[in-house]
């Protein structure tokens, strides 16, 4: 299910200088902000939870999330590279695997690191609240990988659609319509990081159990179809 040669060849495209500037961005201005935040207000729980939720967990892992799951195949549908890919003899469930192992990894590494980095930095972990934000963003950067690999494999405009979901719908209507909160992985990251918290610094609008099934039926389905829609363009290029 996993293949050395296409994780090595998605790794080149998603880690260019371009795209790695780009991913290094938010990452860098996190830790900017949190330590201009210790200097100047010193550690404090609460800051530290705000800091961490609304800019890592809510704007730079699904922003991240975009970049690379669309980044992982888009460029190579776009323009048509990818059917040298499906030339070779890998199964297609292979190539989207390897693919989102890849994008879920490039995620975890440049969203969940600086997380803990940047929680380490506001409070020493106080209330875990630096483990419990680290903790979040890896499960999110796994449902974001796989939601935006399915974007990135069923159309051109991916990057588009994935701003849409990342900014749109959770960032705005998820703080403003209660009922949007229960289908966001922002939300479900969140349930899992106040079991491992366990205070009241960190809430969530979605039970722990749900949460846990959302991730992985999101995941686990969002691999499958993009594996179907791969398939559909092997035949159309065989065709």
């Amino acid at each position: 299910m996993y293949d050395p040669t296409v994780a090595r060849l998605t790794y080149r495209a998603l880690l260019g200088r371009r795209r790695a500037l780009i991913l290094g961005a938010l990452p860098l201005l996190l830790l900017l902000i949190a330590f201009a935040v210790r200097g100047l207000a010193g550690a404090d729980d609460q800051t530290a939870a705000d800091l961490l939720g609304g800019l890592a967990l809510a704007t730079m892992v699904p922003l991240i999330g975009v970049i690379a799951g669309t980044g992982a195949i888009g460029p190579e549908i776009d323009d048509g590279s990818v059917v040298y890919l499906l030339s070779k003899p890998v199964k297609r469930p292979t190539i989207i695997f390897t693919k989102l192992i890849v994008a879920i990894a490039v995620t975890m590494v440049f969203s969940a690191v600086p997380t803990l980095i940047a929680g380490f930095v506001l409070n020493g972990n106080g209330q875990q609240i630096a483990v419990a934000y680290t903790v979040a963003a890896l499960v999110a950067s796994i449902a974001y990988a796989a939601l935006f690999l399915l974007l990135g494999t069923v159309s051109r405009h991916a990057v588009v659609f994935g701003l849409v979901y990342a900014l749109v719908w959770e960032a705005l209507f998820g703080s403003l319509v209660p009922g949007a909160r229960t289908l966001s992985v922002q939300q479900w990251s969140l349930a899992v990081a106040q079991k491992v918290a366990g205070g009241d610094l960190i809430t969530s609008d979605v039970g722990l159990t749900t949460a846990t099934v959302l991730l992985a039926a999101v995941t686990v389905l969002a691999t499958w179809f993009a594996g179907q829609k791969l398939r559909t363009l092997t035949l159309a290029g065989e065709e």
